[in-house]
């Protein structure tokens, strides 16, 4: 049986559809980013706060699912009462809470659900489940207050590689998403095979910064089809065999060439599809977001091509590129407008709705 909410919540619901400045609070746990957020009118940041445990992962080479839930459990409580303070606010002003409980490390987003669930029935506060995906995706309103749906988005990130077109602020329609790795995922692991420390994306964005993208062809037919889907697995593995092959040989070879080629492959993908997508679809607008979002590789080909294409293209401001907690008050925000809140037992789930 679904938890009631107390009279208190459904009155706080009210209160925030008809104020001119409601306040919600963000929390987003779902992978390595202790993060917290007040927003106001669901667009206005007014403090953030986030912990990140990447000096502890880096030791390992990558996310180490347990030690990423204890350090949530150490760290949320601080990380919320900084971001309050940063606000200028305290619980007593907020009038709706909203948490990141799908896709992610089920253990980290434990975390996060239930101290929400804590807080939200302490304080009788409404309480708003946010899809990590759909969060990433209204980071480009924090960045472009005059952005409204529709528009087609392509979300990349560690675990995902995603077309969505944005028919609303709370209607979702997926179009395009990965066979296997996702672009971030490939990234990590090509920068762990060159021996670059996590996170590999942004190392791995340096080397190739002074490499030439066209010294080795990686691509996949699959990439250069008519499908909206993509196929980084291939690449991936073209990659680590020209490596292999050269050291197997005792052969040098020029890593920033073959880190630029990988990079030009996957951002191509990316860009040809979405580019392709927002066409199809008669989308004036393509946005980006996801932590690959931050590649400035992809930022500036996607710029470049829909310049080309006669679109307007959106992109985050590189602090709400990666996990962080604005993004999720932002969804929470038009999420409770569209009516849409959470009961008491809300579940973390590993996957995203638009997976399912």
């Amino acid at each position: 049986m679904p938890v009631p909410y107390s009279e208190n919540a459904f009155k706080k619901a009210e209160e925030y559809r008809l104020s001119s400045s409601p306040l919600i609070l963000g929390i987003e746990s779902s992978c390595d980013e202790t993060a917290a957020a007040v927003v106001r009118c669901g667009r206005d940041v007014l403090g953030t706060a986030v912990h990140t445990q990447i000096p502890v992962h880096r030791l390992y080479g990558g996310v180490v699912p347990e030690i990423a839930s204890r350090s949530h459990t150490e760290r949320i409580g601080a990380v919320v009462r900084e971001a309050l303070a940063n606000a200028g606010a305290t619980l007593s002003d907020i009038s709706a809470i909203a948490v990141t409980y799908r896709p992610g490390l089920i253990g980290a987003l434990l975390v996060g659900v239930s101290y929400a669930k804590g807080l939200a029935f302490a304080s009788g506060l409404p309480l708003i489940g946010v899809d990590h995906i759909t969060g990433h995706i209204a980071a480009n309103y924090l960045t472009y207050p005059e952005l409204e749906p529709p528009f087609m988005c392509i979300v990349a990130s560690g675990g995902h590689s995603h077309i969505v077109r944005v028919d609303g602020y709370t209607d979702f329609t997926l179009i395009g998403r990965t066979r296997d790795d996702a672009a971030g995922e490939a990234f990590d692991k090509v920068a762990r095979a060159l021996g670059l420390p996590y996170p590999g994306g942004p190392e791995l964005e340096k080397l190739a910064k002074s490499g030439d993208p066209e010294a080795f062809r990686l691509h996949t037919a699959f990439n250069e089809g008519e499908s909206f889907d993509f196929s980084f697995s291939g690449i991936k593995t073209a990659f680590v065999n020209i490596l292999h092959n050269a050291e197997q040989k005792g052969e040098q070879i020029n890593k920033a060439d073959l880190a630029a080629s990988f990079q030009r492959a996957v951002t191509d993908a990316l860009t040809n599809k979405s580019v392709r997508a927002a066409k199809e679809y008669g989308c004036k607008t393509l946005a980006l977001a996801g932590g690959v979002s931050a590649n400035t590789c992809l930022r500036e080909k996607l710029e470049n091509a829909c310049k080309k294409s006669g679109l307007s293209f959106c992109r985050p401001d590189m602090k709400y590129c990666t996990d962080n907690a604005a993004m999720i008050a932002c969804q929470g925000h038009y999420e409770l407008m569209a009516g849409r809140l959470s009961t008491l037992d809300l579940d973390p789930s590993a996957a995203s709705f638009l997976q399912m």
